[in-house]
């Protein structure tokens, strides 16, 4: 019997190690709380080609018990969002309306030429980014941000062709369809699909006693003929997917694909799975982390577990047939931001792990959902700043940036 058990013991090593032979490079190439007046509350509690590293694949796979956050780069002016280029430079964003290029760990100290004026102002300003699926071959850089005036602004999305150090053919491709007052409430994340359409996070506009279209601005949430409060998805050139929820219904505008949210600040899908999962404020407490399903109504703030700012319940509902529960919530608020879900070999037991950033926390919280998606175990990462984005890298590291006015990009390394 012990030698029956020794050879299924060699069995399964030798098993295992074929399966992360070959799995293992095809993971690693998958690549709020805001500062206004009117969210202090929450802010109080919640602004050549570089080759891939090789690793040699065991059936003895390292364990790494906790990460240490290193800093790659400071001297960021309030970076929002990141993306690599295939070449292995990075390109982030910063709120006030630059491009930067951080090129073999150096920041560029030139911006990216190109970016027009825009209204940057409280939580507005230069926010996500991504690039197009195909962008070896069309060069297209996509942005979200915020246009307007501090009486009427909105959210837009454009696409510019990345030329050297240059941004051509800036091309304005979505703009929600009702405008709103101050600058609050944005949202702005980006999330390309496997079918190479894009989610786009819509904030709800703000808080009260701000008002849009003679209501208060978090109603327009349960509006799905607006884009307030939602997320639409779009074709590559911003015209709409034909099989969008609700293209042949007059319920809802035909780009929106979800709605009843607040202010998305993380959105990310799970290369492996297929999930969708976003992260998005509450009021006082009561920030979300959501499984996303095309043509569902996740209840803000009709169903919420925050409390207004000037204090009490903004409903004594917590969950209503028709609309989506979150997975979990927190309160006191974390003011959660960006997301990543972690499928590289860096941390190889955090596979499928969520990884979400906290602006008043300044943490980072680890999570573990099981198969049916529902919250197993929550661990938090301190970074000692307000975490504003977190992505994994095609080095299969994770990286963070901080929301502060000399903002850091972060690389969590394995703790010795």
């Amino acid at each position: 019997m012990g030698l029956f058990n020794q050879r299924q013991k060699l069995l399964q090593r030798i098993q295992l190690a074929l399966v992360l032979f070959v799995v293992a490079p095809m993971l690693a190439s998958c690549t709020g709380g805001e500062s206004t007046a009117n969210d202090s509350a929450h802010d109080a509690q919640e602004t050549t080609e570089t080759p891939q590293t090789e690793v040699t694949q065991t059936a003895d796979l390292p364990v790494v018990d906790r990460v240490e956050p290193v800093t790659v780069v400071d001297g960021l002016e309030h970076p929002w969002g990141m993306t690599w280029l295939p070449d292995g430079d990075l390109l982030i964003t910063e709120r006030p309306g630059r491009l930067r290029r951080v090129r073999d760990g150096n920041l560029d100290p030139t911006p990216i030429a190109g970016v027009p004026d825009l209204f940057a102002q409280g939580q507005g300003g230069l926010l996500d980014i991504a690039l197009h699926p195909d962008f070896e071959d069309n060069r297209w850089v996509y942005f979200a941000y915020s246009d307007g005036t501090p009486q009427a602004n909105r959210t837009q999305v454009a696409r510019a062709r990345l030329q050297g150090a240059t941004l051509t053919d800036w091309t304005v491709i979505f703009t929600t369809n009702l405008d709103k007052p101050e600058g609050q409430h944005f949202g702005s994340r980006l999330l390309w699909l496997p079918d190479d359409t894009l989610l786009v996070a819509i904030g709800d506009g703000g808080n009260p006693p701000l008002q849009v279209a003679g209501d208060l601005a978090r109603n327009q949430a349960q509006n799905p003929q607006n884009h307030l409060g939602s997320v639409v998805r779009l074709n590559d050139d911003g015209s709409v997917p034909d099989d969008n929820p609700w293209v042949n219904s007059a319920e809802a505008d035909p780009r929106t694909w979800s709605y009843g949210h607040r202010n998305i600040q993380g959105l990310a899908l799970d290369p492996e799975t297929g999930d969708i999962w976003a992260t998005e404020h509450g009021a006082r407490g009561g920030d979300e982390l959501n499984l996303m399903k095309p043509g569902e109504n996740y209840g803000w703030p009709l169903v919420t577990f925050s409390e207004e700012y000037t204090g009490g319940p903004i409903t004594t509902e917590t969950s209503r047939p028709g609309m989506v529960d979150p997975r979990t919530h927190w309160t006191p608020a974390i003011a959660p931001s960006g997301l990543a879900i972690y499928r590289g070999d860096r941390y190889p037991q955090w596979q499928g792990h969520l990884f979400a950033g906290g602006l008043v926390s300044q943490d980072i919280r680890r999570i573990e959902v099981d198969s049916n998606q529902n919250v197993i175990d929550e661990t938090p990462i301190s970074i000692g700043q307000r975490v504003r984005d977190v992505r994994q890298g095609p080095d299969g590291f994770l990286y963070v940036l901080t929301d502060a006015s000399n903002g850091r990009l972060i690389r969590l390394e394995p703790a010795s």
